[in-house]
């Protein structure tokens, strides 16, 4: 067992005396803990660029952070949950920081980013949470510097490309809004696709189950426009394969030429790309989709 400080050793038989009268006391009890895993934690690379991700990518680049989504408002103990979090994971760097002799700045610390659709008026009172205007959106309400997090209440953003990413874990008709903005941007934008593939995924995964819940069929509702922009995405895609597998059978490769070829013969159904794939030569091919 460590060896105490005197003043240590003193206060604690100080209260302890003082206290017995009201109830137990116990001096240097253990205090042991469940475990908790975080929702996302995410440690940021030395040269991350992020300004593609707006809001998101800023908060993520800061240092070390804890993300925690809340499909609903998080009660006052899921505030406190989440907090417990973060002090884990900072005393874990500090301890790691002691053993390798260096110390880890204030502003290095990891933070806590709690993510909810809204808040109320009454749990900002109580969680004493400020707005900080000049450098951050509405909606992004700090706790003390010392305690390093923030609410961020999506309901509340500013409705910008810049908060797209974080109104898409909305509800209701920020969600919506949200996903109407996503299907809007350019096909080619890498962001779009991939999170179009991930409504995918979850419209097929989630429809699986016999019984929905209420914010499932919520989400069904909001990401219905999505899920449509995917599913017809991915049936091109796959069409596209298939034409270009055709192609390559055919010629041993689709070069710069056929890559042409490819957009104009996607027009056509399966059963009038597929024979032409197969029986014009290559100049045929070129000659009848410039």
């Amino acid at each position: 067992m460590t060896q105490q400080q005197p003043h240590d050793k003193f206060a604690k038989q100080f209260l302890e005396e003082l206290l017995a009268p009201l109830g137990e006391v116990k001096i240097n009890r253990e205090v042991t803990d469940a475990t908790r895993f975080v929702d996302v934690l995410f440690s940021p690379s030395p040269q991350a660029q992020a300004q593609s991700l707006g809001l998101l990518g800023r908060i993520a680049v800061l240092n070390t952070t804890l993300l925690e989504p809340f499909s609903n408002q998080p009660s006052r103990t899921e505030v406190r949950n989440c907090f417990l979090k973060l002090f884990a994971v900072i005393a874990s760097s500090q301890r790691k920081a002691k053993r390798e002799k260096t110390t880890i700045p204030e502003d290095s610390l990891a933070r806590l980013w709690i993510i909810s659709p809204s808040i109320s008026q009454p749990l900002l009172a109580d969680l004493e949470v400020k707005l900080d205007l000049e450098n951050w959106p509405t909606g992004v309400y700090f706790f003390q510097k010392c305690f390093r997090g923030a609410l961020i209440a999506v309901n509340e953003l500013p409705v910008t490309e810049e908060t797209l990413w974080f109104r898409l874990l909305g509800r209701g008709a920020v969600q919506r809004q949200a996903v109407n903005e996503l299907v809007a941007l350019p096909r080619e934008n890498p962001k779009r696709r991939n999170v179009l593939e991930l409504v995918f995924s979850w419209r097929v995964s989630i429809e699986a189950q016999e019984i929905l819940t209420e914010e499932d069929q919520e989400l069904i509702m909001n990401l219905t426009q999505a899920y449509e922009e995917a599913r017809a995405q991915a049936v091109q895609e796959g069409q596209r394969q298939v034409v270009e597998n055709l192609l390559r059978f055919r010629f041993g490769s689709v070069d710069e030429e056929l890559s042409g070829v490819v957009n104009s013969l996607l027009q056509l159904s399966a059963e009038e790309f597929t024979p032409l794939c197969l029986q014009l030569s290559r100049e045929e091919l070129l000659a009848r989709f410039p």
